[in-house]
């Protein structure tokens, strides 16, 4: 079991969001109250795209095992100062399959979409930012580390404090990708 250690969302277009007492979930559409609520894509660079696409990133999940590691690289960063809408304590987020379902508190319930990709907005929050996120494994794959993607498929309140179930999926697993 993890915990949610803090919840965040903003009505506007900026790159953090203030943290509050509690969220509330939307079926199908993500948090109320924030920018990338909706059922198609929220994300600028995603509309400009292709507005019609589906919205993978409705909530937008982060471990603060990351923040603890950046602390000690010089980056002090705060739950919702890099966008995300759930911090979370003692779930190897990164390390979930596609398709997870993470029951957050007593009603709320999340399906894990993929991974977030980090954008170069995030080194003008904290210079360098970026090289401790996202970086090439020894196989010279790409690493995404900046937190999970997911979509809401039962609504509720969401709050520090509250419990984290972890369900995964039927075998195989697929892991995860970009969204």
């Amino acid at each position: 079991m993890g915990v949610v250690t803090a919840v965040s969302r903003n009505e506007e277009y900026t790159f953090t969001k203030p943290t509050r007492e509690s969220i509330t979930l939307l079926a199908g559409l993500g948090i109320e109250g924030d920018v990338h609520q909706g059922v198609t894509v929220k994300h600028r660079s995603r509309m400009a795209q292709d507005p019609t696409q589906p919205n993978l990133r409705q909530v937008h999940l982060m471990h603060a095992e990351l923040f603890d590691e950046l602390r000690d690289k010089g980056h002090a960063v705060e739950p919702g100062q890099i966008g995300e809408n759930v911090t979370t304590r003692g779930i190897d987020l990164l390390g979930l399959p596609t398709g997870t379902l993470l029951h957050l508190g007593s009603e709320a319930v999340v399906e894990v979409t993929g991974l977030r990709n980090p954008c170069l907005q995030i080194d003008g929050f904290s210079k360098g930012l970026l090289k401790e996120v996202v970086g090439k494994g020894p196989d010279g794959e790409l690493i995404r580390r900046a937190g999970i993607m997911s979509i809401v498929l039962v609504g509720g309140v969401v709050r520090p404090g509250d419990e984290i179930r972890v369900e995964l999926p039927a075998q195989p697993h697929r892991p995860l990708e970009k969204v």
